[in-house]
C-alpha cells in the first residue's frame, strides 16, 4: 500500500483566487479518504479525475462554511449517480442535522446509507478502524469544536524470505508467518519463527490533518513523528494578537508545533486572504524548523 495526499484546497474563509477552500483527499490504493470539503471540492475531484465511487470515508473538522460547504452538494451528487454503497461520515454532532434539513427542504433521500461517527474536540480518540488504516481524532483549539484527524496506514505485512525455507514447506502455512505468526510442523514438529524466515514490510505511515485552531501544543504528542502534517498558519507574527483572538496560528508557531513533535515534513496552508504572497509565511516557519514549507494546491504528496 501507499499513502499518498492530494490537496484540493488550502484557502480559509475569504474567497481567494487559486486557491481553495479546504479540501484534502487521503489515497490508499484504490480507496479515498476527504479531509474537509469547502465549496467546490469536487469540481477539484473532476478536475484531478478522481471516481467519488471509490470516496468512503468523509471527514469533517468543524463548522465553520469553508471547511463543508461543499459537503451537501457532493453527496447530492453521489446520489445523483445512484450510488448504493453506504458512506461513513466522521464531523461535529451538529453536522447531521444541517445535513438532514437540507435534504428535507430539497424533499430529496439519499439512497446510500450515511453512517455517522460523531467527533469530540475535549480528547484524541480511535473513531475508525479500517483494515488498511485507522482515524484518530486531534483535539483543536478553536472559536467552535474543531477536531484535527490523524490516519494512519497499517504497517504492511512482512515479507518472505524465500530462500530460508525447505521446497516443501507447505504453502498453506506462508501467509502465517507473513502476519508474524510462528509455525510449526505438523509432522515433524519442527518450529518455523516469522522473525527468522520474513522480513519487516512496509512501516506505518502517518498523515496528520490540523485545521483551524490556535497554538496548542497539547497535540505535539499526538502527531509526533507524524511522516507529513499540514497545519493551518492563517498569521505571520506580527498578527498575533490576532490570531490569539481568532484562535489560529502564526507561522511561527506552526513551526514549533512541528520541531517539537519531530514531524519529518509539514506543509503550511489556510493563510488569510489579506497575504499576497507566502513568502513571509516560509521565511517565518524555517527560522524554527527546516522541515516546514508551504501546501501547493493541486500537489500530491507520496507518504
Amino acid at each position: 500500500m501507499h499513502l499518498k495526499l492530494t490537496v484540493l484546497g488550502i484557502g480559509s474563509a475569504s474567497p481567494q483566487v487559486g486557491k481553495n477552500p479546504s479540501a484534502f483527499l487521503v489515497s490508499f490504493n484504490n480507496e479515498h479518504v476527504l479531509v474537509d470539503c469547502g465549496e467546490g471540492t469536487q469540481h477539484r475531484l473532476l478536475e484531478k479525475s478522481i471516481k467519488i465511487s471509490r470516496l468512503k470515508t468523509i471527514c469533517i473538522s468543524h463548522l465553520h462554511g469553508d471547511h463543508y460547504f461543499g459537503l451537501i452538494g457532493l453527496l447530492s451528487s453521489m446520489n445523483l449517480s445512484g450510488r448504493t454503497e453506504p458512506m461513513t461520515l466522521i464531523g461535529p454532532e451538529q453536522l447531521l442535522d444541517i445535513l438532514n434539513i437540507q435534504f428535507l427542504a430539497a424533499n430529496t433521500s439519499l439512497g446510500f446509507e450515511l453512517n455517522f461517527i460523531k467527533t469530540d474536540n475535549s480528547k484524541s480518540e480511535l473513531l475508525l478502524e479500517h483494515k488498511a488504516f485507522t482515524i484518530e481524532t486531534i483535539p483543536l483549539i478553536h472559536r467552535v469544536p474543531c477536531t484535527g484527524f490523524k490516519i494512519t496506514e497499517k504497517a504492511g505485512r512482512r515479507h518472505l524470505i524465500p530462500e530460508k525455507l525447505p521446497k516443501s514447506f507447505p504453502v498453506a502455512f506462508i501467509n502465517l508467518l507473513k502476519d508474524g505468526k510462528d509455525v510449526t510442523d505438523p509432522l515433524t514438529q519442527e518450529v518455523f519463527k516469522s522473525l527468522e524466515y520474513t522480513k519487516r514490510g512496509e512501516p506505518a505511515k502517518v498523515f496528520s490533518y490540523c485545521s483551524d485552531t490556535a497554538y496548542n501544543p497539547v497535540i505535539v504528542p499526538i502527531i509526533e513523528g507524524s511522516d507529513l502534517v499540514y497545519h493551518e498558519a492563517t498569521f505571520t507574527k506580527e498578527l498575533e494578537d490576532r490570531a490569539a483572538k481568532t484562535q489560529h496560528s502564526t507561522a511561527e508557531q506552526a513551526a514549533q508545533i512541528a520541531k517539537d513533535a519531530k514531524v519529518k515534513k509539514m506543509i503550511l496552508g489556510h493563510l488569510s486572504s489579506r497575504y499576497k504572497t507566502t513568502d513571509a509565511h516560509l521565511e517565518e516557519a524555517e527560522k524554527v524548523s527546516s522541515n516546514v514549507e508551504m501546501a501547493v494546491q493541486g500537489a500530491v504528496y507520496q507518504i
